[in-house]
């Protein structure tokens, strides 16, 4: 390892594209302090990023399904399985290799979807770090159904629940759905076992921040020890103390960058409706159709992505009749976007979002309130914060059948861009916006715990290596 760095620290990240870069953020900002940073990404997600980004060293390891990743498993039980048996297993050759290249590793921060990560650190006498990227309350919540606190499913639909930590009472249209429905038992196992090894551990990072969350933070806190490392979103949009971070640098699609931004810089200030599900989400035909609606029917312009999987669920000539009755100047679709350019942009006035965690910690770090229209996951989660803790989004209500109608959409964005409430929404979004900027900047609750994270991680690194080279001297 050269002089000029202090650690070598080993990122692994579950193969997602919300994963991979809330930890590449998060590198970047221990790069910045002369930690030297390898990342492991999967031989399946490596063939299909359109573009890596070049300062950070990447290795390959294998899940077991080279040729396809996740879509080439049976199932997501089947993936993980696979993953830990062949993953374990190529990781330690992995560090085996920069051991011998001169390269030493000395800590590893892993993704808890793979605990089995911790077993490999320990094998090589390493520091190890979870890096959660969900937020403090959908851990907590896991950690309750962890430890047995939280009774599955809720009997009743309806019941409010109380846990320990949280600042509100949920109900169980709040929690994570892996934990009220039948999406797989397994998958909930999955989710839960992110705390199978946790004690194992030194140390505990939040893709949060503590202003956000305090309450949960401090109970959380108590078990495990638990630094908030967040918003990992990028510099030029926070603190900028990063020079030239203005990409993420790994990304699945294309995005039409000139298309939106041009039509962006046509639009009035505050007019835009932004509507994006992420990289992931999968609507129904039935709820593309009242979305589409629902947009047209607010009567405000929009800019919509829809990926090319999903464009065949949009109801039949949307797009011609959107090009024919307006010119393109009342609604865009695209199949990819710059997400923070269109979110900073003056002309949004609000994000309408499935709430997936990196989406809605970046509207926050923008100061963009939100229309919330949870999928699955930890969405629903999100947007009860959004709604009721942060207060600077309203949620889309589904009807008797999982839809959200056209008519509660276009209410919802009428009431966040125009009504009376909606004026208090986006000035909660614009004080949120200010804190995490001030989290990350020097003396922030967040930047004081990266600089302590490096600072222990360097001292742990100096006894373990003296201690060895007194081994070996003996």
């Amino acid at each position: 390892m050269s002089t000029s760095h202090k650690v070598h620290c080993l990122i692994l990240p579950y193969p997602g594209q919300g994963h991979i870069n809330s930890m590449l953020q998060f590198s970047k900002r221990l790069q910045s302090k002369r930690i030297k940073i390898t990342i492991a990404l999967t031989k399946s997600f490596l063939k299909n990023m359109k573009e890596l980004p070049t300062s950070i060293s990447i290795e390959a390891i294998s899940d077991g399904y080279d040729d396809g990743g996740f879509h080439q498993a049976r199932t997501f039980v089947a993936y993980i399985m696979r993953f830990k048996e062949v993953g374990s297993d190529t990781l330690s050759q992995l560090i085996q290799k920069l051991a011998d290249s001169g390269c030493p590793v000395n800590c590893i921060v892993y993704d808890p979807f793979l605990p089995w990560a911790v077993e490999v650190a320990k094998n090589f006498g390493l520091i190890s770090a979870a890096f959660f990227t969900q937020n403090c309350a959908v851990d907590n919540i896991y950690y309750h159904v962890h430890k047995g606190v939280i009774k599955l499913p809720p009997t009743k639909n309806n019941e409010e629940m109380l846990i320990s930590g949280l600042s509100c009472t949920i109900e169980s249209s709040d929690v994570p759905t892996f934990v009220i429905n039948s999406e797989g038992p397994r998958i909930l196992e999955l989710m839960v076992n992110q705390f199978s090894n946790l004690d194992k551990v030194d140390w505990v990072l939040i893709n949060s921040f503590y202003e956000l969350e305090k309450e949960v933070i401090d109970w959380m806190s108590k078990i495990y020890p638990i630094k908030t490392i967040g918003p990992t979103i990028l510099s030029m949009y926070l603190d900028k103390r990063l020079h030239d971070d203005k990409e993420y640098g790994l990304c699945i699609f294309k995005p039409m960058t000139n298309e939106c931004l041009n039509w962006l810089n046509h639009q009035p200030i505050s007019s835009v409706v932004y509507v994006s599900f992420g990289s992931l989400a999968k609507l129904e035909a039935e709820q593309m159709e009242e979305l589409a609606r629902g947009l047209r029917n607010s009567n405000k312009n929009f800019l919509w992505v829809v990926r090319s999987t999903e464009e065949p669920k949009l109801p039949k000539n949307f797009i011609e009749e959107l090009k024919l009755t307006s010119g393109n100047n009342k609604g865009l679709v695209v199949s990819w976007c710059p997400q923070l350019q269109v979110l900073e942009h003056e002309s949004i006035g609000c994000f309408l979002t499935h709430c997936g965690w990196n989406l809605t910690l970046e509207a926050i770090s923008l100061g963009v309130p939100m229309v919330t229209m949870p999928q699955r996951s930890d969405q629903p989660t999100n947007a009860k914060l959004v709604k009721d803790v942060w207060e600077m989004g309203v949620r889309a209500k589904q009807d008797e059948k999982g839809i959200v109608r056209r008519e509660v959409i276009e209410e919802c964005i009428k009431l966040v861009m125009e009504e009376e409430k909606g004026k208090i929404i986006r000035e909660n979004a614009k004080k949120w916006k200010e804190l995490a900027t001030n989290v990350v900047d020097e003396g922030g609750s967040s930047h004081k715990n990266i600089e302590e994270f490096v600072s222990k991680m360097v001292t742990i690194s100096k006894v373990i290596k003296k201690l060895i080279n007194n081994h070996k001297n003996n």
